[in-house]
């Protein structure tokens, strides 16, 4: 049974750079660049219209875009209380923008997108840029890290997120027969040879 691609855009939140990135693929074979960047706005502006704007962002690339998901970084308490206020209503508006279209919005952790990305749930940034650019095959790491971060996500909710996809991954695993194991970056380039293979056969 093969699994269906799925297009998921991965938001990562925050007020004066919110990352967003789009990929398209499905557990066990190479995944594609849809689209990657970022929405700023100025720390001068009101916050109404700084969220005005990060709406505005937003709702653009899922025009573009037109994902089958939406996968967002979980908010967590940090030492400083105005950043992550920001990130918590940035991550509110991306969640609402998804919802009003019917899209499904997946929430990960930091962490489960590090061990998805490297297979350490404590990889600093700049191992998941580095693994990104290597899974999408970019021949330059996204900039900001925000960017990168947001193709993280995408790229964990291809592989982990989601009820659906890990029904088609079982159903996948069980087609294959025994020994078939769940997706992880060390599991995609262990197989990758062999998908290769297969397209050029």
């Amino acid at each position: 049974m093969r699994v269906a691609e799925l297009r998921v855009m991965g938001v990562d939140p925050g007020l004066t750079r919110c990352g967003l990135g789009a990929v398209e693929g499905r557990p066990g074979a190479p995944l594609n660049l849809v689209k990657v960047g970022v929405v700023r706005t100025s720390p001068d502006d009101e916050i109404g219209a700084r969220l005005v704007a990060v709406e505005a962002g937003i709702e653009q690339w899922l025009d573009e875009v037109r994902p089958d998901a939406v996968a967002v970084e979980r908010v967590f308490a940090q030492h400083n209380l105005r950043t992550v206020m920001g990130t918590a209503q940035a991550s509110a508006v991306a969640i609402l923008c998804a919802s009003r279209r019917g899209l499904p919005v997946a929430l990960h952790t930091p962490s489960e997108v590090k061990a998805a990305i490297t297979g350490s749930g404590t990889a600093d940034k700049q191992q998941v840029g580095t693994m990104v650019t290597k899974l999408l095959r970019l021949d330059a790491m996204p900039k900001p890290a925000d960017a990168a971060d947001a193709l993280a996500l995408a790229i964990c909710h291809v592989w982990r997120g989601g009820v659906q996809n890990r029904l088609a991954e079982a159903a996948a695993r069980a087609a294959a027969g025994p020994g078939a194991t769940g997706t992880t970056a060390a599991a995609y380039f262990r197989d990758r040879a062999g998908y290769s293979r297969g397209r050029k056969q």
